[in-house]
Parts: C-alpha cells; structure tokens; sequence
C-alpha cells in the first residue's frame, strides 16, 4: 500500500504517520542548552569528516576543548563548521538542531580580551567537567579550547501525524434503556 503524501504551510511533505516542522530559534537554543553531547562536521579539500565532542552551549557560543590531532589540523585550513545535537525519543518523535559558525581557537596568553575570553570559556567548561584543568582532570589530553560561533541555526522535529479517530468530531453517547 503506498502512503499518501501531503503539504501544509509549516511542514514537510511526509506520509500519513509522520509530520516534519521547523523549530523556531529560541526552542533549538533550549534543545542546544538541554545537551552536553554533539557532533562537529568539517570540510578539508574533498573530504568532509564528524566528530562527537562534548560541549556547553553559552550567550550565542559553543564551548568545547580538542587535542592537538588531526582534527584540530584540518580545521585550522577551514575554519567554518557544522554542529548538530539532536534530541530522539523514537522513530517518529525526534528533533535536530543545526548550526553553522566559526570554529575559534582561544588563546589563553594572547591579548587581554584573548585570555578573558579562554578564562570565561574554561568557566563555562568547568561547569560540565568540574576537574578541568587540575591533576584529576578526566581528558587532561585536551588542552586546547575552542568556541564555536552561532551564525546561522536551524532546526527540525518528527512527531507521530494524528491519527484519522483523534481528529474526528466525538461521538455522543447513548443513554441505556432497559
């Protein structure tokens, strides 16, 4: 049996189980701030890679910490990047945040406004990963901080389509005789 299609203003065509919508701005900021866990895709040449990086979302910036690995080399040739978090309570019911921006290397012994800005960086990342930069440090690997910028962001959500009985008027019931 083949699905019927179909369009509305604020949605995706989809079968009859399934309606796509856009998320406005301020909900895929809240999916952003809900997750600790996301993924950072990046070109090189002809080559586009993903990452899973943990990261806290802070006043338009996405926080993070990296090794010196060959992400971090490639990133440095192109410094535009993707992030997507997503949020997935089932097949039919899920939400995706993406964002495009700046990946930005903080420095902590640059210019003053350079080491205030890696200082409230590694404040926000110290919210998630309290042993940050001291000897019991979980990823003590991971000395070099990064923000990402948020100039672009968009999102999406699955939810199960009503069903042809919820959207049928109700039906009166009928007093038993006896």
């Amino acid at each position: 049996m083949t699905a019927r299609k179909r369009r509305t203003n604020d949605t995706t065509p989809t079968d009859d189980t399934l309606v796509i919508e856009s998320m406005n701005r301020q909900e895929c900021l809240q999916l952003l701030s809900r997750h600790h866990v996301g993924r950072l895709a990046f070109a090189f040449r002809n080559r586009v890679d993903i990452r899973p990086i943990s990261y806290i979302h802070q006043r338009g910036w996405i926080y993070g910490r990296t090794s010196a690995g060959t992400k971090f080399r490639l990133i440095a040739h192109s410094p535009w990047v993707a992030f997507e978090v997503d949020e997935i309570k089932g097949m039919l019911s899920w939400e995706s945040v993406v964002v495009h921006g700046g990946f930005y290397v903080l420095n902590p012994n640059g210019s003053d406004l350079d080491r205030q800005t890696w200082r409230r960086a590694r404040a926000a990342v110290r919210r998630l990963f309290p042993a940050s930069w001291t000897p019991d440090d979980p990823v003590p690997s991971r000395t070099i901080l990064f923000r990402i910028h948020i100039d672009e962001i968009s999102g999406r959500r699955a939810r199960a389509a009503s069903t042809k009985s919820a959207t049928r008027a109700p039906t009166r019931k009928r007093k038993r005789t006896t």
